[in-house]
């Protein structure tokens, strides 16, 4: 039951009475009251009871969840949503899974569902249709969701081979102190707020210093979403051993951008110029710090904009490697993202397809004062190819998570780090998430109960924030007199001390070649094989009228459930329209 009710999530299922759901030659009829009674009690019917060792309290509140539309705007989000390309490809899927309902009746159901004042729910999607009969194709929907965080799920599965491929073995640790440790000097902490008037952006600024100032700057670029205050504890840690930080907030896609109320503005949820605009509020910035190191009184001789280390998370990943010297790969990532066929999506992709309308001529981001990056959960995808990857020449150490739903480390980390060619260094923490390297206290505690997200409590994760810290400062050091004597903190053994029976940290320079070889079977076969699957509609496969066909496709998606599929559905209504490209 639990791949019928996410099939129910993603394809739109009874009208107001009933549901026929096709396994093959197996159907089942089942009762929406059915459903609704399940989800507000946790009961589960007499009519159900065949699934009941699968009607698991995830599915219960999945059932239950509602995502909030204001009533006045709601309709226009899912308009937004079956004009751009991305819906064709949601609604390609969903008629896949929906065999026998017409475009017209699935775009009605969803705009009615979204007007709904309760707020827009899977059961409340099923009461939109006009039918009181709707066939499910089960075999279909199971298909597409497992697709929709595919990526997700390719990296999880992984994570015994990353313990066993990534681990070395370890030798004892002489260290000369601990870096992990608040550092000597006491920290100032300002903010500012500059304004670049030839692109009209304000953008506000965390500086923090001390009276002892050293080495490279450190800039930090937030995620998408999120603000300049998500590692804001990585950025006292590194200013307490007298390295200056700037934390700066990109107004485009920060987390006031995000959660404004107006939806009359013209532009995407993330527009395509955002990726143009966050590398550039960079240089801006390093620009006119630059004026401030010279002119200020106070913050005189702060700000070493000639050696950058710059420090990105997520989107703030992609923004770090654009300065770097990779150029987006805008050719092939037109081709993923238009490709008309149903296809392998993580919230990561959908965001990064925003980008697939910047104009042929983009800019060259590059700065050459960014000496050093550290991205963590980046965005990189197909957003830069081989050849672009290569094209980075600085020291870059990237974090991977293996349950991070939103950046799979598969598709956005771990194929990309072996296309690069210069000095790297790989983390990799095994069982971490997305956001287990922001500061906890910017961060909503709620996402550690969400089904959707499945963010880990903070005190599971607080040793990776801790190897961050250690990590982080000896990185950069090592553009400073002081780099032998922060060495012995990049190492793998440094790294695997921090293990704990929750998270598996494990530091690299390289993948082993047998990791290496069940990357490229992991990744794109999978993707190919379910690909393939949603292309099918209902006409029937060879399949005798054995149990076979209702539970052969399952585990795929028990693996699948921990994933993001309700969050990319959000994106997908937030998406603005997108111009169709009749050919490239």
């Amino acid at each position: 039951m639990v791949c019928l009710a996410l099939s129910m999530g993603c394809a739109p299922a009874l009208a107001a009475e009933q549901l026929l759901v096709q396994f093959g030659p197996i159907q089942q009829t089942v009762a929406i009251a059915d459903l609704e009674r399940f989800a507000k009690t946790g009961e589960v019917p007499s009519s159900l009871s065949l699934y009941a060792p699968l009607l698991t309290s995830e599915v219960r509140q999945a059932l239950s969840s509602r995502l909030q539309l204001e009533p006045n705007v709601g309709d226009k989000l899912v308009e937004d949503l079956l004009h751009s390309s991305a819906g064709e490809r949601f609604l390609n899927t969903l008629q896949a899974a929906i065999p026998h309902t017409a475009t017209p009746e699935i775009k009605a159901a969803l705009s009615q569902a979204a007007l709904r004042p309760e707020g827009m729910s899977l059961l409340g999607v099923f009461q939109s249709f006009s039918s009181k009969v709707v066939t499910i194709d089960a075999t279909s929907a199971i298909a597409m969701v497992s697709q929709m965080n595919l990526p997700a799920w390719q990296s999880q599965t992984l994570s015994a081979v990353m313990d066993r491929e990534l681990t070395v073995a370890t030798k004892p640790l002489n260290l000369p102190f601990d870096p992990t440790q608040t550092g000597p000097y006491w920290v100032w902490k300002q903010s500012l707020t500059l304004r670049d008037y030839e692109r009209d952006r304000t953008i506000p600024l965390d500086l923090y210093w001390s009276r002892h100032t050293q080495g490279p700057l450190v800039v930090i670029s937030h995620g998408f979403g999120a603000d300049r205050r998500f590692l804001g504890y990585l950025a006292h840690h590194l200013a307490s051993y007298g390295l200056t930080v700037v934390a700066l907030e990109h107004p485009a896609s920060n987390v006031t951008w995000l959660t404004s109320a107006s939806l009359d503005r013209p532009n995407n949820i993330l527009p395509a110029s955002e990726f143009v605009d966050r590398p550039k509020d960079v240089s801006f910035v390093l620009d006119r710090l630059s004026r401030l190191d010279r002119f200020s009184d106070m913050l005189r001789d702060k700000f070493n904009t000639k050696q950058v280390a710059l420090i990105g998370h997520s989107l703030g990943g992609y923004t770090a490697l654009a300065l770097a010297g990779a150029p987006l790969s805008l050719k092939s990532l037109r081709q993923f993202c238009d490709d008309p066929n149903p296809m392998t999506f993580s919230p990561a992709d959908l965001l990064q397809c925003n980008a697939a309308d910047l104009p042929n001529d983009v800019v060259k981001l590059k700065d050459e004062r960014i000496v050093e990056a550290i991205v963590l959960n980046p965005i990189i995808g197909r957003l830069f190819n081989e050849a672009s990857l290569a094209q980075v020449t600085i020291p870059l150490l990237m974090l991977a998570a293996t349950e991070d739903a939103i950046t799979p480390a598969v598709s956005q980390q771990f194929l990309p780090f072996t296309k690069l060619k210069h000095k790297k260094l790989l983390l990799t923490a095994i069982g971490a998430s997305h956001l287990s390297v922001g500061d906890p206290t910017n961060l909503n505690r709620a996402l550690t109960q969400s089904i959707f997200v499945r963010e880990r409590p903070d005190q599971q994760t607080e040793a990776l924030r801790e190897l961050l810290k250690g990590l982080s400062l000896a990185f950069v050091q090592q553009m400073t007199p002081q780099a032998s004597r922060y060495a012995s903190f990049l190492t793998p053994s440094y790294a695997q001390s921090f293990s704990t029976a929750d998270l598996k940290l494990r530091l690299n320079s390289d993948l082993p070649p047998n990791f290496s070889n069940w990357l490229k079977m992991a990744a794109l076969p999978m993707e190919q094989f379910v690909s393939t699957t949603l292309t099918r509609r209902s006409t029937e496969q060879s399949c005798d009228r054995s149990l076979d066909c209702l539970w052969n496709p399952l585990p795929l998606v028990m693996f699948i459930l921990p994933g993001g599929l309700p969050l990319a559905a959000k994106q997908f209504l937030k998406l603005n329209k997108r111009r169709r490209r009749k050919s490239r």
